[in-house]
């Protein structure tokens, strides 16, 4: 349908350059939203090893440019605190992570939810920003058991109270 549209605007007599332009905005949109990146088969069985063996308390994942893949940057172990992941992810570059939250509730029950935590500071570079907001969703995807999904762009919007009022 786009491409009959852009046809009847050169059609109606419009200068060739106008289309050339809506053409290139109309491939890069399509590219976009349909390539994205691929996901190691690394970073998949690390998440189900989080989530099923409880061998991770946390992962960090980054975008490898030249693989083009979200790979595994970093795991943390079961005993390790929610102040130790914070401090695994960098202060000016853009990661996603998985957090394994444990607490209990008000009926004394033991219980666990999974957040994906997609980190872009305010401080990184824009093209970061923009190649993991474009990929973020296809990696999404493929992490079946997310309970809880946060977007930080600074510490204080993925607080453990954060976690805490969200998991409750």
């Amino acid at each position: 349908m786009v491409v009959f549209e852009i046809r009847g605007v050169v059609g109606r007599g419009k200068t060739k350059e106008l289309v050339d332009e809506l053409r290139l905005f109309y491939q890069n949109l399509i590219s976009n939203a349909s390539s994205g990146m691929g996901v190691a088969d690394h970073s998949k069985s690390t998440f189900l090893d989080l989530k099923r063996k409880k061998v991770h308390r946390y992962v960090i994942f980054k975008i490898d440019e030249k693989k083009k893949e979200v790979v595994v940057e970093k795991t943390g172990g079961p005993g390790e605190s929610y102040d130790d992941f914070t401090a695994a992810l960098p202060e000016n570059d853009c990661r996603y992570a998985v957090y394994d939250f444990d607490f209990v509730t008000s009926e004394n029950c033991q219980k666990s939810k999974i957040f994906f935590i997609a980190w872009s500071p305010s401080v990184s570079r824009i093209r970061a920003k923009m190649l993991y907001a474009t990929s973020r969703d296809r990696f999404r995807r493929e992490l079946d058991g997310i309970h809880y999904e946060i977007q930080a762009t600074d510490p204080t919007e993925m607080d453990l109270d954060v976690l805490r009022d969200r998991a409750h």
